[in-house]
């Protein structure tokens, strides 16, 4: 079952009451679970509206439905209102929604593609550039190579050294080194010229 707070619940009751449609609840899915664009959506759902497959959940006075395919990717999920100056804010947070990292039986190889594609390679990508494993050594160095528009950024080595290596140490402490290999000298697309 999702947590929602007892601020939540008083939000959605005057949300839902407001639809003057009996019955009426909510519906929640994931859409692109398990990736870096996943996202929570959160939908009036009418009576009849609710799938056969969502699973119905019962809080003071109306029903969330769950779509089958997003269960697994809402455990430890948590729905809250905050309030403050501007009236509030409604914050879903579901720590699995975009994937967990590989678990201790899986290779440092593993681990370091699965930091870059969900935890690097979304920031990069708002200059328009990425960032590729190349390999892991036997030493525990992690060698990567820089394309689009991080290839020839003359912001290269800063984003190596206080992004994706800052990074890379917090989640595998024990890498040795993180290097680039890649030719800056020949990218065509710098975001920094």
């Amino acid at each position: 079952m999702i947590e929602i707070t007892a601020p939540a619940v008083d939000y959605f009751k005057k949300l839902l009451a407001q639809e003057e449609v009996p019955g009426m609840g909510l519906r929640l899915s994931i859409l692109q679970p398990g990736t870096p664009n996943a996202d929570c959506q959160l939908e009036f759902c009418a009576p009849g509206d609710e799938l056969a497959t969502d699973t119905a959940y019962d809080y003071d006075g109306f029903q969330v439905h769950v779509a089958a395919n997003s269960e697994h990717w809402l455990a430890d999920a948590a729905i809250d209102f905050v309030t403050d100056d501007a009236g509030g804010q409604l914050t879903i947070k579901a720590p699995g929604l975009k994937g967990n990292i590989p678990g201790d039986d899986a290779s440092l190889t593993e681990k370091v593609e699965w930091i870059l594609e969900y935890k690097i390679n979304p920031q990069v990508a708002s200059h328009g550039g990425s960032i590729s494993l190349v390999e892991v050594t036997d030493e525990k160095e992690v060698i990567l190579r820089f394309g689009g528009g991080c290839q020839g950024c003359g912001m290269a080595h800063v984003t190596l050294k206080q992004g994706v290596e800052k990074t890379l140490f917090e989640f595998l402490p024990e890498l040795t080194a993180v290097r680039d290999v890649t030719d800056h000298g020949a990218g065509d697309n710098p975001y920094f010229e």
